[in-house]
């Protein structure tokens, strides 16, 4: 039998200096794990990206990467060329530029293999969040998310098969393939888990009474829920609860917020810090620095923040979205709020603190949890669907 050859068309960014190509590191690491996990030739084809990649970036080389590479130009179209030779091909339907790649494969023999994260309802809400009281803005791309809805439903029902990152773009993905495998996208490998000298030291440190230490780590924008942090905070002042909360990330509101902590008096409680890298900076940080993760996400996207907290140790209050409410039900950890009630989800952190002993076991569930859903375990329940299907 000859060799397998796979083609993952992935929406990561690629930033192109002369002849070096910039990866987000995370992404390049990612790829070279699941490319030695899968029994055959593994390629990516990226897009070429102007901006900056936050989280750091990795110098790709062909000889030790562990993958081939391809960067095409942002708009360019998917052609037969750039699909042919390949057994199967993998793409997300989150992409737009990816929903015409059923028609451009048709007779090359090809099998398809999509993904999902987003489901029209999140992406209402995404559209909501960002277009504010600009509400005839937000009807017209309401109408233009919907129509677009209807081309990504055909590219779900054209995949020979289908990968959901997420609960809610799980359920939606099982209409068209009963075999749909489902998967909580992270990066946290073996070695980035909390280890039991820093549960025992966090342990300790609840039940001794210390501040609770709350953390936010993402892009500061309204879709994140970044605008909701220190009206939580604010409320947690005036209710007497000893706290700090450590906000990490970059974005429009970034000066909002800065403004804002100086203006609630927050200074002692609430401190901005600038991105760290994930593996040597904020990994190690969420493990020996922080409690609970303060999860203002007003969207059901299915972010690597839940796991990756959860796996350092964390346990996580957020509002009800539809992806957090099954993960809280799934992991049986965590805090859950009514959608946008400050006072509610700050009630609930106020909990956690006046419950120091179930809070320090309600962190040792996370970290369990997270375990079984490990990004090397996740990468090889990819690849072997991938290979699988490739064959089948």
């Amino acid at each position: 039998m000859s060799e397998l050859k796979v083609l993952m068309i992935a929406p990561a960014p690629a930033i192109v200096e002369g002849p070096n190509i910039l990866l987000d590191t995370k992404f390049a690491t990612g790829m070279a794990l699941q490319a030695s996990l899968f029994p055959g030739r593994f390629d990516c084809l990226l897009r070429r990206f102007d901006g900056a990649i936050p989280f750091g970036t990795t110098r790709y080389d062909r000889d030790t990467a562990g993958f081939g590479l391809r960067v095409i130009e942002p708009d360019a179209s998917i052609t037969k060329s750039d699909l042919a030779g390949y057994d199967i091909v993998q793409c997300t339907a989150d992409d737009d530029r990816n929903l015409g790649i059923p028609d451009v494969a048709e007779g090359l023999g090809a099998k398809l293999a999509g993904t999902l994260e987003y489901t029209l309802a999140t992406r209402l809400d995404i559209n909501a969040a960002e277009q504010g009281r600009n509400w005839p803005r937000r009807l017209v791309r309401n109408v233009r998310l919907r129509l677009r809805h209807r081309r990504r439903l055909a590219f779900l029902a054209a995949m020979t098969s289908l990968q959901a990152n997420g609960y809610p773009a799980f359920k939606l993905c099982k209409v068209y393939d009963p075999n749909t495998l489902l998967f909580l996208d992270n990066r946290m490998t073996r070695d980035l888990y909390g280890s039991s000298s820093e549960m025992t030291a966090r342990r300790q440190r609840l039940l001794a009474g210390a501040p609770l230490r709350l953390v936010f780590s993402g892009r500061l924008e309204r879709l994140k829920g970044a605008h909701d942090l220190l009206p939580v905070a604010s409320i947690l002042k005036q209710e007497g609860v000893p706290f700090t909360l450590e906000i990490f990330g970059v974005g429009s509101l970034q000066e909002k917020l800065a403004q804002g902590i100086r203006r609630r008096d927050l200074g002692k409680q609430v401190s901005l810090h600038a991105p760290l890298d994930f593996e040597t900076g904020l990994v190690p940080h969420l493990r020996q620095k922080a409690d609970v993760f303060l999860c203002c996400h007003r969207q059901a996207d299915p972010s690597c923040t839940y796991i990756e907290s959860m796996a350092a140790g964390l346990t996580v209050a957020g509002f009800d979205n539809e992806m957090w409410r099954a993960l809280h039900e799934d992991s049986g950890c965590g805090a859950l709020a009514p959608m946008g009630s400050h006072a509610a989800l700050a009630q609930r952190v106020s909990e956690m603190h006046k419950n120091r002993e179930r809070l320090g076991k309600d962190c040792e569930r996370a970290l369990e949890f997270a375990r079984g859903h490990g990004f090397e375990a996740l990468s090889a329940h990819r690849m072997e669907h991938l290979a699988k299907v490739a064959v089948g």
